[in-house]
């Protein structure tokens, strides 16, 4: 008789536990007790005969049969999580497309548009997978997606949407009740906000960079404040709080509906390397949904309506 093999939820303890050498993280990854963790652990062992982990008093080793195992568990849960994954996909059909984009692109830019979209393909229903954490084609039940980065994805169509100029934007309820803002110089009497973010050697325009570029050389950032997203920075501005350095594609609406002004004409482009990319997969570009959403989202890119102060930037 065919000896019994662990079950899904048996691996994924065993594949943490191994990973981790560690019960009680791996507890804290699968929202289990530490008791439970090993317990389990002894399970298995009593069910194949095996044993899996050497134990003392402060750690625990994989012995080679663990090891063996532990190798076995991470390639069977990926296999199956991606077999999941297509399951998925072919269970919904064709008609829907799933997008996953992160929070600040769907409410300021993708959002207010989407609706034309659905006039001109009615037979295509998008949903959104609203994340700020990258997804996994082969793994998530995602279909395309939108992010910001370098564009260098192996292994996925890449199409770069528009170059990111930032400016500085406040509510017209500052201007009317603080100081005016006549030379950038007047900054030095609002709340200044901006983000903080850097990767592979380039660094997001801050205060102090706009004001070098606007031939200010003794600006002082210390009473600037720095937020974690742009979305935080753009709320600031929009409570009337600060003035705050923004991505144009991203407020562009706020600026033409009046929520938002831009007292100073000045922009910074981020440097070329980083933009948003339209993703999906080669083996998806022949996909007739994705490439009715990829040929109207590069059109309204290519063709946005336009605020006309960026010609001067």
């Amino acid at each position: 008789m065919a000896r019994l093999l662990p079950g899904t939820r048996a691996l994924r303890t065993l594949e943490a536990a191994a990973r981790h050498l560690n019960f009680t993280r791996a507890a804290d990854e699968l929202g289990l007790t530490p008791a439970a963790v090993s317990h389990q652990i002894k399970e298995i062992e009593d069910q194949l005969g095996i044993v899996l982990f050497t134990r003392t008093s402060r750690t625990i080793r994989l012995t080679e049969a663990g090891a063996v195992l532990f190798e076995a568990s991470t390639d069977a849960l990926d296999l199956l999580g991606r077999a999941v994954s297509r399951a998925h996909k072919m269970a919904r059909g064709t008609a829907l497309l799933k997008v996953t984009l992160d929070a600040q692109f769907a409410t300021k830019w993708l959002m207010r548009r989407v609706d034309d979209f659905r006039k001109q393909r009615p037979g295509i229903e998008l949903r959104f997978d609203i994340a700020s954490e990258l997804r996994d084609f082969d793994l998530d039940d995602v279909d395309v997606g939108i992010r910001f980065g370098a564009g260098k994805y192996p292994g996925l169509c890449t199409h770069r949407l528009f170059d990111n100029i930032i400016i500085p934007v406040c509510s017209p309820s500052l201007l009317a009740s603080g100081p005016p803002l006549r030379e950038p110089r007047d900054l030095f009497h609002h709340t200044l906000a901006h983000i903080e973010w850097a990767r592979q050697g380039v660094t997001w325009p801050n205060w102090r960079m706009w004001m070098a570029a606007a031939g200010v050389d003794d600006f002082d950032d210390s009473r600037t404040i720095v937020f974690g997203t742009s979305t935080d920075a753009v709320q600031a501005a929009l409570d009337g709080n600060a003035v705050a350095l923004a991505d144009f594609a991203m407020v562009a609406n706020d600026l033409s509906e009046g929520r938002l002004i831009r007292p100073f004409e000045l922009g910074i482009r981020v440097p070329p390397d980083f933009a948003y990319h339209l993703v999906y997969p080669i083996g998806s570009a022949n996909d007739a949904r994705i490439e009715a959403f990829r040929d109207w989202l590069l059109n309204e890119v290519h063709n946005p309506q336009p605020d006309q102060r960026l010609d001067e930037l």
